[in-house]
């Protein structure tokens, strides 16, 4: 090698801002919280599909290739087209046409589009009021409606000349949809409070919880309240005292009207 040659140094990328904060504390706290015996057991995030269906557009050759071209921008990797399998007549659908464009995202690319579409694309949702909690599939998997393609920064506005919307799915190793739900929280997915996974359980626990601590506030308010009288009535027993009944007083005046009379017979 000459002096004075500079060769070229690879710099690695570093990893993905999500990825550190799924290790660092939402691991733990799912742990924590399912009691895992092992960190292995606890949900992780698996793969994330994009699929943008094109309708009409599956007849024109340009509308085509721009819908790749706009999911290859969102996702960053190139998508692969999907064919019919069969003919409809109906639907105007030959068997080999295209009628969309899907891509799978892993790794790095899955953490990085997950942290962008959590960040960014989901806030610029117009009337956004929160996720749907009842989108999860059984299995511990999620999935999301896009109608606008134009949430995503990547897309020039002035590019755009259709419309189109594209179906996340968020594939996950939980194995029920409590574990996927609270994996998904904890990574910041922007969920609605109406329809939580578990929310029946957790509303019915607080319920009798409430209902519980009523009852314990109602005896020990009672317990101070018999206090409070028998302390009065030690300090003013005559106050308290049990007055004599009618009848009491009667049977005492006969008694004695009896023993004058004895002693006047006497």
């Amino acid at each position: 090698m000459e002096a004075g040659t500079v060769t070229p140094t690879s710099q690695v990328a570093p990893p993905p801002r999500l990825r550190e904060k799924y290790e660092n504390e939402v691991l733990p706290a799912l742990t924590k919280k399912f009691g895992y015996t092992t960190p292995m057991d606890a949900p992780h995030l698996v793969k994330i599909t994009l699929n943008m269906g094109l309708g009409k557009e599956k007849q024109d050759n340009r509308s085509f290739e721009l819908a790749q071209e706009q999911l290859a921008t969102i996702a960053g990797q190139h998508p692969n087209v999907r064919r019919a399998r069969k003919s409809i007549a109906s639907f105007k659908v030959r068997e080999g046409m295209p009628v969309g464009v899907s891509v799978t995202l892993r790794r790095a690319r899955m953490w990085e589009f997950l942290d962008r579409l959590t960040s960014i694309a989901v806030p610029r949702i117009r009337d956004f009021r929160g996720l749907n909690p009842r989108s999860f599939d059984g299995r511990g998997n999620y999935s999301m409606g896009v109608k606008e393609q134009l949430i995503f920064p990547e897309i020039d506005y002035d590019s755009v000349d259709i419309v189109r919307g594209l179906d996340v799915t968020i594939t996950t190793s939980a194995k029920t949809d409590l574990e996927a739900f609270e994996l998904l929280l904890g990574l910041g997915m922007p969920f609605a409070q109406e329809g939580r996974p578990g929310q029946a359980e957790r509303e019915a626990e607080e319920k009798a919880a409430e209902e519980e601590r009523e009852k314990e506030e109602a005896r020990l308010k009672a317990e101070t309240e018999q206090a409070a009288l028998e302390e009065l009535k030690e300090e003013n027993p005559e106050a308290y005292a049990k007055p004599a009944t009618e009848d009491e007083g009667s049977e005492g005046e006969s008694a004695d009207e009896g023993g004058e009379s004895a002693t006047e017979e006497s």
